[in-house]
């Protein structure tokens, strides 16, 4: 096991290889299998009625159907059936003809020669039919019957043959046996792979001869009720292991890993460790192939019930590599360790996953505290709703910072000065709505820097925001008490004169 945690690493430590002591799961009635181990299916067809005679209408599938025993049993019954009743009707014709009687009279002439008795008679048609021909027994040319009945032997011989041999050839080369040197994991298992819960098993081939075109599919067979009262027992489900992504296809050379994800899609989604004791199911895994050597398709079956599916289990490595080729270990391919597995199923890891983390909420009284300082004392934390700046000209916007910062760099030797910031600007540009007349007086615009003292900095908040200027009046629908002339055309006509020649100037 030391060599697994080199190999794996400490998250995958060995807790226990031992199947009856590592899963301990309260003892089950045993049931009865839809498909055995081997992979024969537990079905049997009864009050079948009048439908008896399909078989005889296909014979020749019912008997490669049947098993070696009651195919040799008829295999020599038919033979020695055909044998004896092709040397009886022999006889027949050396009786009717008086043979037997004169068989030894050198002047007479007898259908068969040599023929006096039923033994003799026998003998010929076993020389005839398997063309020994010792040349003692023949037919003569005063017996046309005789030669009918050669005819007919050779023609019914024929058939004989073919279809008895052509039955036992076929027998022998169904690759029946061929599945039995392909091998399942007596259990399958459940754990984590790539971050996702998967049900997954092993498969091998003993043989080197490869299998061709190998696939792989798994049926899920469990009783259910539709939602309209319908019971449907043995109901078969698609368990996907790869459909999609062609991992179904297999290059079966060494043992592999199939592997089933459980997801939204999947029979297995509201699964857990605790609902998996007292489930009740079955899985059927088909792998088919063609053999390499004989071209003919192979199918292999095996099955586990839920008894035989071990949560939070992984299979042993079985691969090792040696000088020149890699070993397979067969001795470790049924054999499982335990892994750290959550005991939950997917549906409920991701019900958990969906949930909203809670999230700490701050006092409104401290919020407002901490941004009504920020807004005062911070260049960058002003909200977007008090920038009067930004509906100013470029050029003015430049004029302003420009001016902003001189103001910052002369008034460190003096008392400290601190403007209310709005963006990036370090004063205000406020706009007077006073109607001082009906001349150059309307709509005029004023820049004017807020300064403070150090005594602002131990000011209470009230205190500060009631020296804060007033912002900018966001214009409402309705009537402007203050209406500008519809006539300008640039905001830069309505600044004062020499605003407007430092304007050009810049």
């Amino acid at each position: 096991m030391s060599a697994i945690r080199r190999k794996f690493g400490e998250d995958y430590q060995v807790v226990n290889t031992n199947r009856g002591m590592s899963f301990s799961a309260p003892a089950k009635r045993k049931r009865q299998r839809f498909v055995d181990k081997n992979g024969r299916c537990n079905v049997q067809h009864g009050n079948l009625g009048g439908e008896t005679g399909r078989y005889i209408s296909d014979l020749f599938t019912t008997l490669v159907d049947l098993k070696w025993r009651w195919n040799l049993l008829i295999f020599l019954l038919t033979y020695t059936v055909a044998w004896l009743i092709m040397a009886f009707m022999w006889w027949i014709i050396a009786y009717i003809r008086g043979d037997l009687g004169n068989g030894h009279d050198e002047s007479y002439t007898p259908c068969v020669a040599n023929v006096y008795n039923f033994p003799s008679a026998f003998l010929f048609f076993i020389e005839t039919e398997a063309t020994i021909g010792y040349g003692f027994r023949y037919i003569t040319e005063k017996c046309p019957e005789g030669i009918i009945l050669f005819l007919f032997q050779s023609l019914l011989g024929s058939i004989v043959d073919a279809f008895l041999i052509g039955c036992m050839f076929i027998k022998m080369s169904q690759p029946k046996k061929r599945a039995e040197t392909l091998m399942f994991s007596q259990d399958a298992v459940i754990s984590q792979r790539d971050g996702k819960l998967c049900l997954m098993f092993r498969v091998g081939n003993l043989r080197n001869s490869h299998m061709v075109s190998a696939q792989i599919r798994c049926k899920l067979i469990k009783s259910r009720q539709t939602p309209e009262g319908e019971f449907l027992p043995l109901d078969q489900r698609e368990l996907d292991v790869g459909f999609g992504t062609g991992a179904d296809q297999l290059f079966l050379v060494s043992p592999l890993t199939i592997c089933h994800e459980i997801n939204s899609k999947s029979p297995f989604f509201d699964l857990s460790q605790r609902s998996l004791m007292n489930e009740q199911f079955e899985i059927v895994v088909i792998l088919e192939g063609i053999v390499e050597t004989t071209g003919m398709t192979c199918q292999a079956r095996t099955s586990y019930t839920e008894d035989e599916v071990l949560w939070g289990h992984r299979f042993l490595p079985v691969m090792s590599l040696e000088e020149g080729f890699f070993r397979v270990d067969y001795s470790q391919f049924h054999n499982t360790f335990e892994v750290p597995t959550p005991p939950y199923s997917v549906k409920e890891q991701d019900e958990k996953s969906s949930l909203p983390s809670p999230s700490p909420l701050l006092s409104p009284t401290v919020l407002d505290g901490r941004s009504r300082r920020e807004r005062i004392f911070s260049l960058d934390g002003v909200p977007q709703a008090i920038e009067p700046m930004s509906k100013l000209p470029s050029k003015l916007q430049r004029i302003s910072s420009k001016n902003g910062k001189e103001v910052l760099k002369t008034g460190s030797s003096q008392v400290t000065e601190k403007a209310s910031s709005t963006g990036d600007l370090p004063f205000r540009v406020q706009r007077l709505g006073s109607l001082l007349g009906q001349g150059e007086a309307e709509n005029q615009l004023q820049l004017k820097a807020i300064k403070m003292g150090p005594e602002a900095h131990t000011r209470s908040a009230g205190e500060l925001e009631h020296h804060r200027l007033l912002p900018v009046p966001v214009p409402v629908p309705g009537h402007n008490l203050n209406p500008l002339p519809e006539s300008i055309g640039r905001p830069e006509d309505n600044l004062p004169p020499k605003l407007r020649r430092m304007n050009a100037d810049h």
